[in-house]
């Protein structure tokens, strides 16, 4: 199994709540989400809560290589509720959640589950691409996120209609005509999409946060051939070096508005024999 990975936080004095971690034969990548400028409710915090569910799944899907994917996050859900659930406030709005996405390999196929924006990119050995995105959030986002698209990235009205998106989002969060994400209720992992492919059709898996691939679907200044030709060619840490080139050249979010002027970015690339 060859895997390359790269991990960046949106900047150099905050903390990762990106995770990413990969076993043989499987991987798993986790973005975690709190609700910007308010308390979690959570004493341990997002990055705890995503580096502790990832952890947890990836050791889930590798010990019982025969449990359906969706059975082991909602069983890993469960655990990190259980390690928590009596120091911290789970029924708060803004306690910790986060996308993920499991990749496993077995029986001649890869299974896989995405719950959340984050993307799985599949590489097929006969040229063709397929890209797995949950969006859910971003259909949910899209309707409520016109006035701060429409102020400059930064600015105090900017933040003000930020902190308004963020908490009518949450109020959808887990819930039918909303969308589903990992948080304190093992049962969101029920609506998880999941899917298999031959593994003998692939050449490369590749699993990516949603601030990795902002040069594709907010910066529109690539399409996933051409990541997919970076990550081959000059690996993760070159593609997140790119998205952080893009993002400083619009740091105000004039030319590509967006709730962050950085986001933490996460790639992990798996190459197959």
């Amino acid at each position: 199994m060859r895997v390359a990975l790269a991990s960046l936080p949106a900047e150099p004095d905050r903390e990762n709540e990106d995770f990413a971690a990969a076993a043989s034969g499987a991987a798993v990548l986790l973005d975690g989400a709190g609700v910007g400028g308010v308390e979690t409710g959570c004493t341990h915090g997002v990055a705890w809560f995503s580096s502790t569910l990832g952890g947890l799944l990836l050791r889930s899907i590798t010990v019982q290589p025969t449990r359906p994917l969706a059975d082991c996050l909602a069983d890993s859900i469960g655990l990190v509720r259980a390690l928590h659930e009596d120091t911290c406030h789970l029924a708060y709005r803004a306690s910790p959640t986060s996308t993920v996405i499991a990749a496993r390999a077995g029986g001649g196929g890869l299974e896989y589950l995405v719950l959340g924006d984050s993307s799985l990119l599949l590489a097929h050995r006969s040229g063709s691409l397929d890209v797995v995105t949950d969006r859910r959030l971003d259909d949910v986002g899209k309707r409520l996120r016109g006035p701060v698209d429409a102020l400059p990235t930064g600015t105090s009205e900017h933040s003000a209609a930020l902190a308004e998106y963020r908490d009518a989002l949450t109020g959808l969060r887990n819930r039918p005509g909303g969308f589903w994400i990992a948080g304190p209720e093992p049962r969101a992992a029920e609506h998880a999409l999941t899917g298999s492919v031959p593994l003998e059709s692939l050449a490369s898996v590749t699993l990516m946060s949603d601030g990795a691939t902002r040069l594709v679907d907010r910066f529109q200044l690539a399409d996933w051939r051409q990541i997919l030709a970076v990550l081959d060619s000059s690996g993760p840490d070159e593609l997140i070096r790119r998205v952080r080139e893009a993002e400083a050249g619009d740091p105000d979010g004039r030319r590509w508005p967006r709730g962050k002027a950085r986001d933490d970015a996460t790639v992990l690339h798996w190459a197959l024999p």
